[in-house]
């Protein structure tokens, strides 16, 4: 376990290299020394953990799947063991079908949620501990830092319900429609024509005209979502196909997929970026603290008070979620009486966050 250092409490963001005095090397980081063998032990039981709660909620899955399956197995036995058996059964079926679905969509993205942090762990510390030099993502570890967090899911609840209809619940589908139509045509004797097969398909005072368009309508709509979520691929516990960009297990999202009907399928995603103004009567003190230990920019602007008409610094600061505690404790040591505002910022390029080359 790390040991807290004893002279300041929050010493750098970044880590920095030093030797203890059997010569070994340690990393000082906000506070802490941490030497590379516990840094790597910490890892691994993270890595071991993660995999644990994804393998859970991968059985989960296919419990989900095993419901849809096995009751539609029992229903279809139930409704063509007997001749005079109503066709209600398979209808009834199919609203558990699509219950399963949406429950199966929600845990799916749990699932992700852990497998993400997997993808991250293996792409940027494992494999690139496999090819020396030992160069991970500039981003890694604070990508995985806010993960922990503040979790949330790396995909859509319409992605999640696209991939697994198209995936198994498909084909379900298929069957439990296939069964409905047979049920109708066959029971209680053949039928001549789709007139005949239309009007046993009333049901509760429905006719059956109106029944075939509810349930086609909800066919259609299925379909459609399954289509239409089709090029999402921010799902990082699938082999996406190589021609996309994938970067710590999730696809950049293409040109096509930034705009138009896609964006509403699909989830913000990226690091959160904050701006920090702090209002301070102290500005140097604070600002030479923030680039000493957070390793920071600031920009000083100047600022006068509506009604007092009192001059006071304003000291702006492009931080990360996970800066956002240590720095409001830098400033409340310095200058207790501060004003701080967060608001939240996109787009923020430069070093530390997104490359200018990119």
């Amino acid at each position: 376990m790390p040991n807290a250092a004893e002279d300041e409490p929050y010493e750098n963001s970044q880590p920095e290299s030093h030797q203890d005095q059997s010569g070994e090397p340690v990393w000082t980081y906000r506070g802490y020394r941490i030497r590379p063998s516990e840094f790597n032990t910490a890892m691994v039981h993270l890595y071991r953990g993660e995999l644990t709660r994804a393998n859970t909620w991968r059985q989960r899955l296919d419990a989900t799947t095993n419901w849809a399956v096995v009751t539609t197995g029992a229903t279809i036995s139930i409704a063509f063991s007997q001749s005079q058996g109503h066709h209600s059964v398979i209808l009834l079926n199919l609203l558990l079908v699509t219950l399963f679905l949406v429950i199966e969509a929600r845990r799916y993205r749990y699932y992700e949620l852990w497998s993400s942090r997997i993808r991250l762990i293996e792409t940027d510390f494992f494999a690139g501990m496999l090819v020396p030099p030992f160069r991970p993502a500039w981003d890694w570890a604070e990508t995985l830092a806010e993960n922990l967090l503040q979790p949330s899911y790396p995909i859509s609840m319409w992605e999640a319900f696209g991939r697994r209809f198209r995936r198994n619940y498909l084909w379900i589908y298929i069957i439990v429609a296939s069964s409905w139509l047979a049920k109708l045509w066959l029971h209680p004797q053949n039928a001549e024509t789709w007139t005949e097969i239309v009007d046993r398909a009333s049901l509760f005072g429905i006719s059956g005209d109106w029944l075939f368009l509810v349930i086609g309508m909800l066919l259609v709509t299925l379909v459609l979502i399954g289509l239409i979520t089709k090029p999402l691929q921010r799902a990082s516990g699938e082999v996406l196909p190589a021609v996309e960009d994938i970067k710590k297990g999730k696809s950049i999202p293409s040109e096509k997929e930034e705009e138009g009907l896609l964006a509403w399928f699909r989830p913000e995603g990226g690091r959160k970026q904050l701006l920090m103004h702090i209002i301070t009567d102290h500005p140097n003190k604070v600002a030479e603290k923030i680039m000493e230990r957070m390793r920071r920019g600031v920009t000083k602007l100047d600022a006068t008070g509506m009604y007092t008409g009192d001059t006071h610094a304003v000291l702006m600061c492009a931080i990360t979620v996970t800066e956002v505690s240590p720095l409001k404790s830098l400033v409340k040591e310095i200058d207790p009486g501060a004003f701080i505002v967060l608001t939240p910022a996109k787009g923020v390029m430069g070093e530390g966050f997104e490359p200018l080359e990119k």
